[in-house]
């Protein structure tokens, strides 16, 4: 059955529905929202609003396998994170993998520094830290950024989105502490089928949104 808020708007407007699943982490003490880019900072950015939190970035670039660039066999992160998937029956060299490796980095590096520009690396030790994205189709990517996210040791990991196939939010709610999904459609399809508004985010968009949070964090502060 069909979630009556569907489709949402646009990531706004399933950002701010977002947030009000999450109501119960407002105002908590070492809370960060962590958006994984591009689409998921709009969203990210109502949830931080709401509660009240600062708003980052975790930057995850999937590791596509030769030829077969669909398929992930791992991933890279933040903080100089990898992450390997290893994949039934297929065997890549190991001169091939580091091809690819170094390709996403270049990708990673540039990312992080439009997005983050001067910001200091991200201390997430100790911390709780809400990870969210527009939607959850295979799920590859959050679950890659929920295995790096865990080895920089937070104290609580709650994966969020507003919509995602349900048999994805069942795998990633074994690897959180915590997921907050609010709409689990079934069948699922892409995730923009959700939404009527879904254009491709830009870089642009994502820095403006970052400033504009880093900001409204600074008078909040205060």
């Amino acid at each position: 059955m069909t979630d009556p808020r569907l489709p949402f708007q646009d990531r706004c407007e399933a950002g701010q529905v977002l947030a009000g699943k999450l109501e119960h982490y407002r105002g908590r003490p070492g809370l960060l929202v962590l958006a994984l880019p591009r689409g998921g900072v709009a969203v990210g950015f109502e949830v931080a609003h709401a509660l009240r939190s600062p708003l980052d970035v975790f930057v995850v670039r999937k590791l596509g396998l030769p030829g077969h660039e669909e398929f992930a066999m791992g991933a890279i992160a933040s903080g100089g994170i990898r992450v390997m998937n290893p994949l039934p029956g297929m065997t890549v060299s190991p001169e091939a993998i580091a091809g690819v490796v170094a390709r996403e980095q270049a990708e990673l590096a540039r990312r992080e520094r439009l997005y983050r520009g001067e910001q200091p690396p991200l201390d997430l030790q100790g911390r709780t830290v809400i990870v969210v994205d527009d939607g959850l189709a295979t799920g590859s990517t959050m679950l890659a950024a929920v295995l790096a996210i865990r080895q920089l040791r937070p104290a609580r990991l709650v994966v969020a989105v507003p919509v995602g196939a349900p048999e994805t939010c069942r795998t990633l709610r074994a690897q959180a502490d915590e997921l907050v999904c609010a709409a689990m459609p079934s069948p699922f399809g892409a995730v923009g089928l959700w939404y009527r508004d879904f254009p491709q985010a830009s870089d642009d968009e994502v820095h403006a949104l970052l400033d504009e949070a880093r900001r409204e964090h600074r008078v909040a502060a205060h």
